[in-house]
């Protein structure tokens, strides 16, 4: 059973925190997690980039020069992609890249997830995380007791929205926050992505109730 150490503000170890045996012992099922992933990567694409084609591109509406006895390759239009100014070949249209997942699936993928950067050790647990005042330099001093200055990639789980932990971390770019699961659905969650791609894992002791309430229960 992975043991999670938990920190104050200042980065004090206070004690330990055992996560629930069914998510420490979860065995990985990488084809469902690469599945998930590429399915939040597809889903998150705006699909609106749009090119136009000969025929859409203004002009060309006769041939530039006769059929024969010029000479030259036969043309039927200065709007052709091999032209200054023509259309594009193959131009890219708005398309629906949006991909299906189950819900089942995917809550056992981000659960799969979750426990493997456990068990490597990536995730920290902190006693609360409050800020009477949008502060930078709170946030930075929080991020050095924890010796996460350096980390790349941190991903910060809270039990639900703050504002003012949100605006005292968001000019921090190596920091993402994201909330705990909620059983409605309505809370905008961390994903399976957003576990694999960070490098530490920062979650408060509420959250990770809230957390294994959502998921166990």
């Amino acid at each position: 059973m992975a043991e999670l150490e938990i920190f104050d503000g200042k980065g004090k170890s206070t004690g330990k925190y055992k996560l629930a045996a069914p998510l420490a012992e979860l065995t990985v099922n990488n084809m469902v997690l690469h599945r998930t992933v590429v399915a939040e990567e597809a889903n998150s694409r705006q699909g609106t980039q749009s090119t136009k084609t000969r025929s859409d591109a203004r002009g060309g509406g006769r041939k530039p020069y006769k059929q024969k006895k010029t000479g030259n390759a036969r043309q039927g239009t200065i709007r052709a992609p091999h032209y200054a100014h023509g259309g594009v070949a193959l131009a890219p249209k708005p398309r629906d890249y949006s991909k299906k997942v189950n819900r089942k699936e995917r809550r056992l993928a981000i659960m799969a997830a979750f426990g493997a950067q456990a068990n490597d050790g990536a995730i920290s647990l902190c006693k609360e995380l409050k800020f009477k005042a949008p502060k930078t330099k709170e946030a930075v001093e929080f991020l050095a007791g924890l010796g996460l200055s350096d980390c790349r990639r941190v991903l910060l789980v809270v039990p639900a929205y703050d504002e003012m932990v949100v605006k005292s971390f968001r000019n921090l770019k190596n920091v993402v926050i994201r909330t705990a699961p909620s059983r409605d659905g309505l809370a905008q969650s961390f994903s399976a992505r957003d576990l694999l791609v960070a490098h530490k894992i920062v979650v408060t002791e509420d959250a990770m109730k809230k957390t294994e309430e959502c998921w166990l229960k």
